[in-house]
C-alpha cells in the first residue's frame, strides 16, 4: 500500500471519528449550572474543548486504522465475503 493511500485513508477515519466523538463528554449551560449568554441556543456545550476533542478522535482513529491496516495485509474480510449475492442462491 502507497504512503499517500494510508494517509487518505487514515484521513477518512480520522474524520469518521471526530464525528463519533464529537458527542461524548459535552454539557450544556443547565447541566452545569452556569449562566447562558444572551442569545445562546439551550443545547449550546459549555464545556466545548477542541483538544480533547482532537485527542479522542486521534486514539478512535488510529485503533480503527490499525484493524484496516491488519485486516488488509491478513485477509480477514474480503470483497469476496461482502458479496451478499452468494448467500441469497442466485
Amino acid at each position: 500500500m502507497k504512503w499517500t493511500s494510508i494517509l487518505a485513508i487514515y484521513g477518512l477515519f480520522w474524520v469518521m471519528a471526530g464525528f463519533i466523538v464529537l458527542p461524548f463528554g459535552v454539557r450544556t449551560s443547565d447541566e452545569m449550572g452556569t449562566v447562558k449568554v444572551e442569545g445562546q441556543a439551550e443545547s449550546a456545550p459549555a464545556n466545548f474543548s477542541a483538544r480533547k476533542l482532537v485527542i479522542r478522535t486521534t486514539i478512535l482513529a488510529t485503533a480503527m486504522f490499525a484493524f484496516f491496516y491488519a485486516n488488509y495485509f491478513n485477509e480477514w474480510i474480503t470483497v469476496a465475503d461482502l458479496d451478499v449475492t452468494t448467500y441469497i442462491g442466485h
